[in-house]
């Protein structure tokens, strides 16, 4: 029988909540009742591949010290989100009408020195967020130092996002004047691609991380985007992130949620400007 004839391997409702307790120890996400054939679809080749026959066998390799490289491409896999250039528009509209003309005056006036305005992309999945704000910052920021860092807990979209190279239909969502400008067409080998442009690259760095840890050496930044991503958190969780993250920013920065998220409950110092963003109070922030 050839392998695209065979079964799915069935994981019982015993493995399927201790895999989703597994992703939850290392990631804060919780996979909730009714995403057994998500499991099923993204870990049964890795079963097959290591010739193992029950998801209890695999979580067995998972657990053991010696399989961290498995432990590590089983959490790239469940942990992959959808994500595409420019998502939820208004937010980085608010990035270049608001927060940059705000970083400029406070340049002019001496408030911030000569630090580069950075922006954190923190769940940055396959680049497309962190590089939408590159462009803004391009846009708005021409003559002032600027960073963007994006991170995410998956080495293997990680790697992909530092290439910079996408399917010729991502630019579908992409401004028209920033595409001309920031983006190139792939040719010959790389017919179908768009690159991002190097020098936008240049200043954009990605970086594998894990939002439960203590992300401190980043430094600190003007802008935190944590979009789409407390959805997959339980509220214990979401107050150690915040409580985490909001430390991180300069007095007066950004924090900015997805449209479907909240803090609300959530105790902070951030307080909300607009739906889904929110700004650190701070040295001459009310």
């Amino acid at each position: 029988m050839t392998p695209s004839l065979l079964r799915p391997t069935e994981i019982t409702a015993t493995e399927f909540r201790a895999i989703s307790e597994f992703l939850h120890q290392r990631t804060g996400i919780r996979l909730a009742p009714g995403k057994e054939t998500l499991v099923v679809g993204r870990l049964d080749k890795r079963l097959r591949n290591l010739g193992l026959r029950t998801y209890t066998d695999y979580l067995q390799v998972l657990r053991s010290p010696q399989h961290a490289a498995e432990t590590r491409q089983a959490i790239d896999l469940l942990t992959t989100n959808e994500t595409f250039f420019f998502r939820e528009p208004r937010h980085f509209e608010f990035l270049g009408q608001v927060i940059a003309p705000e970083h400029l005056a406070d340049r002019a006036a001496n408030r911030v020195g000569n630090r580069p305005f950075r922006l954190w992309s923190a769940a940055s999945s396959s680049g497309e967020e962190a590089y939408s704000a590159a462009m803004v910052l391009a846009e708005t920021l021409p003559n002032t130092p600027w960073e963007v860092v994006g991170t995410d807990i998956s080495s293997r979209v990680v790697a992909g996002a530092e290439a910079g190279l996408y399917p010729i239909s991502a630019a579908e969502k992409i401004p028209t004047p920033l595409l001309r400008r920031y983006c190139r067409k792939g040719r010959a080998e790389y017919e179908g691609l768009m690159a991002v442009d190097q020098a936008l690259r240049a200043r954009t760095t990605f970086l594998g991380a894990n939002l439960l840890e203590d992300l401190s050496r980043l430094g600190r930044f003007d802008v935190i985007l944590l979009r789409n991503v407390m959805i997959y958190f339980e509220t214990a969780t979401k107050v150690e992130v915040i409580g985490r993250l909001q430390e991180m920013l300069h007095p007066g920065g950004y924090l900015i949620v997805s449209l479907s998220e909240t803090l609300n409950g959530i105790p902070s110092r951030l307080r909300a400007v607009q739906p889904s963003i929110y700004r650190l109070t701070g040295a001459g922030v009310g």
